[in-house]
């Protein structure tokens, strides 16, 4: 057999399993990315099948490029289902998130990088910022529902929120180990923070903003025999996230923010219109087919690409401080003062959900600058990317559910 032919069937199951999985671990404490995981390494453990899956830092264009889409498309998917309108008090534990808890985990990881596994500052400060962010893809099952859905509560909305946002803001620390490992250190404070922090953030949400509101306009207010919504396509969200990023890109702002202002931008043109719900959907559905590929061969690079095989038991321990103690501290702190019970602030503080953005920003500096360490650093993140799919995929069920219950019981006593 060929290995094309072995892939387009493979294709084909991991087609059929993104619609129909999804119904049936809906009730279960299992999730879609742990099935995809683990389909994966079973079928790459197999030494004889055709086409050998190579380790990530062989392959890295390809695997910053498969991962980027990805998380492009989730981040539009993520900004048009967000009904809350934007604001400083409305999005207030989000901005704690974005502004306190992230700084604190990137710092907090790149010194335990350091000190427990001897990493030099660069690649210390580029695993800390590449495994801050929440990821926007596997965070999903903890994301608010469709446009127009009843399930906004705080957690949900914090958490979609702050993946949307935070990928686009964990760029400047990238680009801060880069400088580091190319120049040894930062020479010029001042120029990274006016490029790398002003300009950038600035391009992405001014980008997306103008951008969103532009679309959103020829979509719902041109006369109607010319409204764009009248095509009723839901791919047109994948025009708007590709034309989104790439204008982004062009003038060296952050693309993944664009993408995300971008969604919120268009949804907040006509928040009602049943539009939204066609673009989401169609977000959604490829979102969910890219996420089951990726995982399939982050699966295989795991056992067939050996993925795992830098793993030293200082790793598996800064994994586990990472996603025990770390994020969760950072967040508990970040929310310090703000109004949400307990269960909600730990709720939040612990599903900081890591994935496909960390393999995007780990490929993304190994491809544009030499670290130490490299097979270390995929290790690290391996291990900790497949403690988190397992760790919040069984647990977000139990966990929202509870939560929800509660929330019923306080409002109607």
């Amino acid at each position: 057999m060929s290995a094309y032919i072995v892939v387009l069937a493979g294709f084909g199951v991991v087609v059929l399993l993104t619609a129909w999985l999804p119904m049936v671990l809906k009730e279960l404490p299992l999730s879609l990315p742990i099935f995809c995981v683990a389909l994966g390494a079973l079928i790459f453990a197999f030494p004889d099948l055709p086409g050998v899956i190579p380790h990530p830092n062989e392959e890295l264009a390809i695997v910053e490029r498969m991962s980027e889409f990805v998380v492009i498309v989730s981040l539009m998917g993520a900004g048009l289902k967000i009904d809350r309108p934007f604001g400083w008090k409305r999005w207030r534990l989000t901005w704690r998130l974005l502004g306190i808890a992230m700084p604190l985990t990137i710092f907090g990881l790149a010194w335990l990088g350091q000190s427990l596994l001897g990493l030099s500052l660069a690649a210390a400060l580029l695993l800390g910022a590449a495994l801050a962010p929440t990821d926007p893809v596997l965070a999903s099952d903890i994301q608010v529902g469709p446009p127009g859905d009843s399930e906004e509560d705080e957690v949900r909305f914090t958490l979609t929120s702050e993946a949307g946002l935070n990928d686009g803001l964990a760029f400047p620390f990238i680009l801060l180990a880069i400088s580091f490992a190319q120049e040894g250190s930062l020479t010029n404070v001042a120029e990274w923070v006016a490029y790398a922090i002003v300009w950038k953030i600035a391009a992405g949400i001014g980008m997306g903003y103008v951008i969103g509101r532009t679309l959103g306009w020829l979509t719902f207010h041109l006369p109607n025999r010319a409204k764009l919504s009248r095509t009723g396509a839901g791919f047109v969200a994948l025009g708007i996230t590709c034309l989104a990023y790439g204008l982004t890109e062009m003038v060296r702002g952050y693309g993944f923010l664009a993408v995300f202002v971008a969604a919120l931008a268009l949804r907040a043109t006509k928040p009602e219109h049943d539009y939204h719900s066609k673009l989401h959907d169609f977000a959604e559905e490829l979102e969910r087919l890219l996420m089951m590929v990726l995982l399939v061969l982050l699966g295989g690079a795991m056992t067939g690409g050996d993925l795992l095989s830098a793993l030293t038991w200082q790793a598996a321990v800064f994994g586990l401080l990472a996603l025990f103690v770390v994020r969760p501290l950072a967040g508990w702190i970040g929310l310090i003062g703000t109004d949400p019970p307990p269960g909600e602030k730990a709720a939040i503080s612990f599903f900081g959900i890591r994935g496909l953005g960390s393999i995007y920003y780990l490929a993304y500096a190994l491809h544009h600058a030499k670290f130490d360490n490299a097979d270390l650093l995929w290790s690290t993140a391996g291990f900790i990317i497949l403690v988190s799919i397992v760790l919040h995929g069984v647990t977000v069920t139990p966990a929202m559910r509870h939560l929800d219950h509660r929330r019923k019981l306080e409002a109607r006593a």
